[in-house]
């Protein structure tokens, strides 16, 4: 039978458990998008899970989303991310980049730039920068020429994650990101090949998908995916028929797993695991709503078919969460004043469950 602590085999990587600790954005990188002595110690604490997705690394400065994030398109970027690496692997995790293009959720405070989307379509809401919260501004509608840098930027990134010791790459297709800007109806406005009917809506991921498979393998590269998510003012139309299609060219490519969030009907996501024949992640629950994923919703989702499961937040409080999983030991609770702070407090101050004497 089946279980969160059944091994699995995800390409060349042996798990010990099926356990995903999913990327959570902490923003607790140095300057230049450095990775820090912090952030090594952070990951090399949960590397008990089968496998960590690190928060979303930007492939170049106006792929920047947020303030303090890290990157992956600089030497000294890819220098400061060994260290992280090399601690997870000590510990014998394993360990994938997620890579994430923030498009139009952007601010030239933060990058000295003006964002760019398929189309001049301001996002919903106030993004994050260096000063505190502002209106997300109106991006720069990407010219059909230039959609090539910014899907090589993919591919680069995770070259540059595997000379930094990474074990593979997840490409955000998520959230309201660039990926998930493209495959939007109401964000991708565009009239050329990239905009329109879903075979073109999903042009940009699958190039994305195609040219980071070719510069590392199919099998070190992941993609996840929020079908119908609200956020950022994104919709999407045609739902089944958009992901049906994106995901059957996925699967032409032979990428190593799909990592959806539950952001639409059962019945959909069900839809979604029929079609796709590799690897599937499921986050369960909605990306920082309500609940948190536990024990329960992971062995519902298991018995759905999905190969592997994602915990977010759990994670924060929890460095020891497969064991607390396994054991039946409370699930700590976090402190969200600390989510996104800065600083040790709330990141490296959690401890593993203290059993009474």
């Amino acid at each position: 039978m089946t279980t969160l602590f059944t091994g699995y085999r995800l390409g060349d990587l042996a798990m010990p458990n099926r356990v995903v600790m999913a990327p959570m954005t902490r923003v607790r990188a140095a300057e230049g998008g450095l990775a820090t002595p912090s952030m090594a110690r952070y990951y090399a604490q949960r590397a008990s899970a089968g496998l960590i997705v690190t928060e979303g690394v930007q492939p170049s400065l106006i792929g920047q989303s947020n303030p303090g994030t890290p990157g992956l398109h600089t030497d000294e970027q890819v220098a400061s991310w060994r260290p992280v690496t090399d601690a997870v692997h000590t510990n014998g995790g394993r360990i994938f980049a997620q890579i994430m293009h923030g498009g139009r959720v952007s601010h030239p405070d933060t990058t000295g730039m003006r964002p760019i989307g398929p189309s001049a379509v301001p996002a919903v809401g106030e993004v994050f920068t260096p000063i505190g919260p502002q209106p997300a501004p109106t991006p720069r509608a990407l010219d059909t020429a230039e959609v090539p840098e910014h899907v090589q930027s993919y591919a680069e990134a995770a070259r540059r994650a595997l000379d930094a010791g990474f074990d593979g790459v997840e490409l955000h297709g998520a959230n309201g990101y660039l990926i998930s800007q493209f495959l939007s109806s109401n964000a991708n406005l565009r009239t050329d090949r990239y905009g329109g009917s879903p075979a073109n809506r999903i042009r940009f991921a699958v190039e994305a998908a195609a040219a980071t498979a070719d510069a590392i393998g199919a099998d070190r590269t992941g993609i996840r995916l929020s079908p119908n998510g609200p956020f950022w003012g994104v919709e999407e139309s045609d739902v089944p028929d958009l992901y049906g299609a994106l995901l059957q060219e996925l699967s032409r490519i032979g990428l190593a797993y799909v990592h959806l969030e539950a952001t639409t009907d059962e019945e959909t996501l069900l839809g979604m695991r029929r079609t796709w024949p590799n690897a599937l992640v499921m986050n369960p629950v909605l990306p920082m709503g309500p609940k948190q994923t536990g024990r329960t919703e992971a062995d519902h989702w298991l018995g759905l078919g999905a190969d592997l499961i994602s915990f977010g937040r759990a994670f924060i409080a929890n460095p020891d969460l497969v064991e607390r999983l396994r054991t039946g030991l409370p699930i700590a609770p976090a402190d969200e004043s600390t989510y996104f702070q800065g600083g040790d407090n709330g990141y490296l101050t959690y401890a593993a469950y203290q059993h009474a004497a």
